[in-house]
């Protein structure tokens, strides 16, 4: 699984922190790794400490917070994922199919109306 950031992805100047090139084995550890740092010890969860994950040009820190904020930076190489219990449940269950079995789908982690979205993607492609 690799992390990267890509700015300025439509005529919006939106950009896009994503996941990607990985196969349900790691989305299953992923989501383990959410449901027991985040959700039941409530700790951040630092992406790039994850074995399994490979971190091209930014870090990611998952925290929770009391309202779904999404992810934001000030460097736009340092990201900070902000959402709530509720909101990290939801993006568990969008992670799901990908737990279950390989796919070329993708999936958007949040519907939240910020410049920065958070991609999961096996393909890389959205």
């Amino acid at each position: 699984m690799r992390l990267d950031y890509i700015a300025n992805i439509n005529e919006h100047g939106e950009d896009l922190v994503r996941l990607f090139e990985f196969k349900s084995t790691e989305a299953k550890l992923l989501s383990k790794a959410i449901q027991e740092t985040l959700i039941e010890n409530q700790e951040e969860l630092l992406m790039h400490e994850l074995e399994f994950i490979e971190v091209r040009n930014c870090y990611l820190t998952l925290r929770l917070h009391e309202t779904d904020e999404g992810i934001l930076t000030k460097d736009y190489v340092n990201f900070y994922c902000f959402l709530s219990p509720d909101g990290y449940q939801r993006m568990l269950k969008l992670m799901a199919p990908f737990c279950q079995k390989e796919t070329r789908a993708h999936q958007f982690l949040y519907d939240l109306d910020i410049p920065t979205d958070f991609l999961f993607s096996p393909a890389g492609s959205w």
